[in-house]
């Protein structure tokens, strides 16, 4: 039978018949957090330490992002332009709520350093962030999709700063409690992809590290979780049952089935009404719904690169080519533009060195021209959805 002492809000010992293992709840930009983990691990001195990080996170951690293969067109052809900006304002979110406090994962670069320093093996038991994010973007109903972008812009222009004292409280049960609460109200499946399936994930590595006491350095909203798991992985194997595998959750979802459709459908609707105009309705009739449906995409994808500030041939080409790529299910007017941006404003060297710096508030975002053609790109593929949206009541009067 597992047991589980919680000797403080950021200390619980779990032991099983076999382990001791040490969770250490962090708050990612606390000083006292890292302090606390190497107290830890220089005072139990485990058999092993296991660590809230993949490999790609940490490698980033210690040695930096390598940017030099990196272009804006190979980020928009690979589809991966949304996802770099999301990943982009997160980070500028978890920078900006502590500026003044200590870099986003130090606790965890500290726990590999001084598990290294003292021959102790450590071990990743996070899943990879591209995977967690594409799975809570993917599972997302539309409006919990547009209410994470509008978290995520927000959290790009929000200047608040936390106090140590209040970076503190973080780690408090209570407070992480309402936290989790609020999160799985307003956007749950984004509070089970980033909170709970990552608490079986990291509780399942965890209850795997080799050695008999182990020390793991966890975000503090993770140990409730972890702890409820692993008492289930405990009554498991006191069955004999099958232990739980991560398959289920390590996979991206594929698109929905409506979203495939609709890919395909809403330019195929599109065509075949300004066709039926043109055909049965006269001429006049056509042209006037082949206009309505160039001008509704090109004037409201201009204003999205007008509003990202992109270059003026930026802008002219984005109106030209927005009511065309809005009809080709395989390309969207914000990739055109945003290859276009990159092309006119390649960005140099200094843009990747300063790019974490840059993306600390809207001014960078827009000065740093690796993440402004990311922005062109954002902001000319939601004025092309606007449009389509604005034209195709319009369309549909001909059937009036």
């Amino acid at each position: 039978m597992i047991d589980v002492e919680e000797r403080s809000d950021t200390l619980t010992v779990v032991r099983t018949r076999t382990k001791e293992i040490h969770l250490v709840g962090t708050a990612h930009v606390s000083e006292e957090s890292a302090k606390e983990v190497v107290t830890a691990i220089d005072t139990l001195q485990p058999d092993a330490v296991s660590i809230e990080l993949d490999k790609g996170r940490y490698q980033t951690l210690t040695s930096g992002q390598n940017w030099s293969k990196l272009t804006v067109g190979k980020v928009l052809k690979s589809g991966k332009g949304l996802f770099m900006l999301a990943n982009l304002a997160l980070s500028s979110f978890q920078s900006s709520i502590g500026k003044d406090l200590a870099p986003p994962g130090t606790e965890m670069k500290v726990a590999a350093a001084e598990a290294k320093k003292r021959n102790i093996p450590f071990f990743f038991a996070d899943r990879e962030v591209a995977i967690t994010l594409k799975r809570a973007w993917g599972l997302s109903s539309l409006w919990n999709k547009l209410k994470l972008i509008s978290l995520l812009i927000g959290s790009v222009f929000s200047k608040d700063d936390l106090s140590p004292e209040e970076i503190e409280a973080l780690k408090e049960r209570g407070a992480l409690g309402g936290m989790m609460d609020e999160l799985a109200q307003n956007l749950p499946k984004v509070k089970e992809v980033l909170i709970d399936e990552r608490d079986r994930y990291l509780s399942h590595n965890i209850y795997h590290t080799p050695g008999n006491k182990i020390v793991a350095v966890i975000g503090a909203a993770h140990a409730p979780g972890i702890v409820a798991w692993m008492k289930k992985f405990d009554q498991e194997e006191e069955e004999g049952k099958n232990p739980e595998t991560l398959e289920s959750i390590e996979v991206i979802p594929p698109p929905s089935k409506v979203g495939k459709i609709l890919k395909w459908a809403i330019p195929l609707a599109v065509i075949s009404i300004i066709a039926y105009g043109f055909i049965s309705a006269g001429w006049e009739t056509g042209l006037s719904s082949f206009l309505a449906w160039v001008i509704a995409n090109g004037v409201f994808s201009g204003i999205g690169a007008i509003i990202a500030l992109a270059h003026p041939l930026t802008i002219i080409i984005t109106i030209l080519a927005a009511p065309f790529t809005s009809l080709n299910p395989t390309i969207g007017v914000g990739i055109v533009s945003g290859i276009v941006e990159g092309w006119l404003r390649k960005p140099q060297v200094e843009d990747f060195e300063n790019i974490k710096k840059d993306t600390q508030s809207i001014r960078g975002f827009y000065r740093n021209r690796f993440t402004h053609a990311l922005i062109v790109f954002f902001l000319t593929s939601l004025g092309s959805a606007i449009g389509t949206i604005v034209a195709l009541p319009y369309l549909l009067r001909i059937f009036g």
